[in-house]
Order: structure tokens, then C-alpha cells, then sequence
């Protein structure tokens, strides 16, 4: 046949048809909306990393303010320095880190790290911030709070849309309303922060100020911290132990009646009914109570060789946490002392929200460096994690968290400074872990390819 090239006889191979552009871009553009990436390493990195240093400065402020605590000080600069460092310096940090690592993937969404880094640098004007409140400086304090103010919408921005993109035909593994709702809660206390150093001791809509300072604490420990953990936690912490996950929901119900207790107590402190804080604070212990049950089944039916640091700060911040609820009834029974107020806020923001928080960043920061590792061969999890160093850091910080409330509570300056000392060897020992999870030998790049020399021994 004319313009026939093949050779008779000899059966022609089959050509490999030219890939089409659209079919290699459709399913990665479905893949990428459909299952989530985690934030890049480096992002969770320096999240993760910085609010370890802002830990460690908490902790060594908490050291300085012990004496203070001890004698039921409770508004002397050194404390609420060292309130502050962990309030606007750790868990802002911590805590943001971690979520840009998880809620990609259990809300089945991708993000933008362009706002995320804006939010980072935001955030870290968090411990100037807590400096210029301590020290009652005006204009440090609005400058600081202008930038971590520019932070916090930043990536509250970027959780929202995260919530936003989330498919609607498959099931996600963190609910919709918790996590909307805790960045709500996150950004109505930190108004509400700006308001108390606006306003000073003076009351504000008939509300005294220590009644407004404790409607800001339950909206950062409760209303963010606590309800993000109870929306995010219950797939996570049976997956960081290797346990099997809890059965399917249909609703939100833990999450939607924790924020209703919480809006009750709220209630309760505005308007001085103590019915109404009562009842709110027994429907929140009921769900953590709840939930507590989760973290339990998780860690009888967890396949780990060996304790971690999320599970031993999980257990020590339900330990925590139950101590905390017995010194709230004893507040409602009776007029609050300055220490006992004092050893309540340390066991519910140090113990519980700081301790949770303080778990899971040696974990997070290890799955992130082993999810982001380079292609090919690359090691187990554990490799990237140094559980010794972590658990060490929680075993100082649960002896040194109950030494600081106990020092507190009876008003003894020796107890609660040895209890400041193991909060700072807990520090150490959590960026010891971490600078092994840093350090971690990662493969040098491939060389690229050299062209060969043709006949004329040009390459």
C-alpha cells in the first residue's frame, strides 16, 4: 500500500497513545479536594517549635512567680506574665501548629500556607503582647495585640475555609460545628482580653471584673481549647494509639452540648445566678466525662510497645482535670480565696489545656517530618520520634503541675517553687525531644541526570 513504511511480515508495535493533559490533572485536583494535605513540614515546624520556646519561657516565668501564688498574689506582674506567656506565647503556637496538621486530613480539605505563615508571624508578637500586659505598657500592649489580632484572623480564616470545602457526601473525621465553633470561641476571648486592659478594674455592662476575667478564662479553656480537643480527639487520640476508632456519628452531640454548658456558665457568671453556673459546669463535666471514656478505651485497646507522651498527658490532664471540678464545687459552696481561684486556673489552663496541648506537639511534629519526607525509602514513624525525651517531659510536668497547685492551695512558697523547677526541666526536656525529631538525617537530593556525550564528545 502507498505511504505504508512497515515491513512485510513483521507485525507492528503497538504506540503508547499520548497521555491527555485534562485526565492527569482531573483526579489530582479530586484527590487533593477529597482526602486533604497536611500542611508542609517546615510550616508545622516553626508553629511547633516556637510555641516550645515560648513553653520554655513560661515556665521559667512560672518559676519566678511561685512565691507569688504561694502567698495568693495573683495579679502581680510575675504572674501575670507567666499567665500570659502560656495563654498568648505556647498554645496559641502549639496549638495552631497542630491543627494545620490534622484538620487538612480530618476534614478531607486543603489550605493555603501563604496565610498560614501570616498567621504565624502574627502570633509571635503573642509573648511582647504578654510583656506589655504584664508590665501595663499601652503601647507595646496595642502594638503586640494589632499583630497577633492580624494572626489570629489570618489562620482563623484559613480553618474557616477548611470547614467551608469540606465534602458534604463523605463522612469527615472531625465535626463541621466543633471545629467552626472553636475558632469562634477563640477569637471572642481574645476581644474580650483587649476589653478587660481597655476597661481595667472597672466593670463593664454591670459585670465586676473578676466575674469578666473568669467569662474570658472558660471561653479560652473551654470554649477553644477543650471544645477543639473533644471535635479533633476523638479520631485522633485512638489513632496516636494505634487503637481502633470509635464508631460512626451522625451528629456533633458532644460537641453542640459542651458549647451549650459553656454559654450556660457564661450565663451564670454574667448575670450571678449560681443555678445557672451549676448547671452549666455539671453539662460540661458530663461530656468531658463522657469523653474521658474515649481517651480510656483508647489506651486499654492501644497496640503500642510503649507509653507515649500524648497517652501518659492524656492521662495525667483527666487527673488534672477531675481536681479542677472538685475545687469548682468547692468555689460554688463557698466565698473564693484568692489561692484556691489561684490552684483552679493552674490545674484547668496549666494542667489540662497546657498539658494536652504540650503532648502531642513531640507526635505531631514527628508524623509531619515523616509524612513530608522525600520520595522513596524512608524510615518507621518511630524513628522520628524521641518517646524517652517526651515521656520524661510529661512525668516532669505532671509532678511539677500538681507541686505548683499544691504549693499554691496550702500557701507553701517551697512546694510551689520545686514545682516551677520541674515545669522548667519539663521544657527542656520537650526541646530535647523535639531537636531529635529536627535533627533526624534526611537523604541528600538525587543527583541529576548528566547528558551523554554524542560522536563529536559534545555532552
Amino acid at each position: 500500500m502507498r505511504g505504508c513504511t512497515r515491513t512485510p511480515g513483521r507485525p507492528r508495535a503497538a504506540q503508547p497513545r499520548p497521555p491527555d493533559e485534562r485526565r492527569l490533572r482531573r483526579p489530582a485536583l479530586v484527590t487533593r479536594s477529597r482526602v486533604g494535605t497536611p500542611a508542609p513540614f517546615p510550616l508545622v515546624a516553626s508553629f511547633l517549635v516556637a510555641g516550645l520556646a515560648c513553653w520554655l519561657l513560661a515556665s521559667v516565668a512560672l518559676l519566678r512567680a511561685a512565691p507569688d501564688l504561694a502567698r495568693g498574689w495573683v495579679a502581680t506582674p510575675a504572674t501575670l506574665l507567666a499567665v500570659h506567656l502560656l495563654a498568648l506565647g505556647f498554645l496559641p503556637l502549639a496549638v495552631a501548629g497542630a491543627a494545620l496538621h490534622v484538620l487538612p486530613t480530618l476534614l478531607r480539605s486543603s489550605g493555603d500556607p501563604r496565610r498560614c505563615w501570616i498567621g504565624f508571624a502574627g502570633l509571635c508578637a503573642g509573648p511582647f503582647l504578654a510583656v506589655g500586659i504584664a508590665r501595663h505598657q499601652p503601647q507595646l500592649t496595642w502594638t503586640a495585640a494589632a499583630l497577633v489580632g492580624l494572626g489570629l484572623l489570618s489562620l482563623l480564616l484559613e480553618i474557616g475555609l477548611l470547614v467551608a470545602r469540606a465534602p458534604h457526601d463523605r463522612m469527615l473525621l472531625a465535626s463541621r460545628f466543633g471545629v467552626a465553633a472553636s475558632g469562634l470561641h477563640a477569637l471572642l476571648a481574645f476581644l474580650l482580653g483587649s476589653l478587660l486592659f481597655v476597661r481595667e478594674w472597672r466593670p463593664w455592662l454591670g459585670i465586676p471584673h473578676e466575674r469578666l476575667i473568669a467569662i474570658h478564662l472558660h471561653l479560652a479553656v473551654f470554649g477553644w481549647l477543650t471544645l477543639l480537643i473533644v471535635a479533633v480527639g476523638r479520631t485522633l487520640a485512638p489513632m496516636l494509639a494505634l487503637a481502633p476508632s470509635e464508631p460512626v456519628r451522625r451528629r456533633p452531640i458532644e460537641e453542640i452540648v459542651l458549647t451549650a454548658g459553656l454559654w450556660l456558665a457564661i450565663l451564670g457568671f454574667a448575670l450571678d445566678r449560681k443555678a445557672l453556673l451549676a448547671a452549666g459546669t455539671a453539662t460540661i463535666v458530663a461530656v468531658l466525662g463522657r469523653f474521658v471514656v474515649v481517651l480510656v478505651r483508647a489506651a486499654h485497646r492501644s497496640h503500642m510497645e510503649a507509653m507515649e507522651g500524648p497517652i501518659a498527658h492524656f492521662l495525667a490532664g483527666v487527673v488534672f482535670l477531675a481536681q479542677a471540678a472538685a475545687l469548682a464545687v468547692a468555689l460554688l459552696l463557698r466565698s473564693p480565696s484568692p489561692r484556691t481561684l489561684s490552684a483552679y486556673v493552674l490545674l484547668l489552663l496549666l494542667g489540662w489545656a497546657a498539658g494536652i496541648t504540650l503532648g502531642h506537639v513531640g507526635k505531631l511534629l514527628a508524623l509531619s517530618a515523616w509524612t513530608w519526607w522525600p520520595p522513596g525509602p524512608r524510615p518507621k514513624q518511630a524513628a522520628f520520634y524521641a518517646r524517652r525525651s517526651w515521656i520524661a517531659a510529661a512525668v516532669a510536668f505532671a509532678a511539677g503541675t500538681e507541686l505548683l497547685a499544691v504549693g499554691t492551695l496550702t500557701g507553701t512558697t517551697g512546694t510551689a517553687r520545686a514545682g516551677g523547677a520541674f515545669l522548667v526541666l519539663s521544657a527542656l526536656a520537650a526541646l530535647h525531644g523535639a531537636a531529635g525529631t529536627l535533627a533526624h538525617p534526611r537523604p541528600a537530593p538525587a543527583p541529576r541526570p548528566q547528558a551523554l556525550p554524542d560522536r563529536t564528545g559534545r555532552s
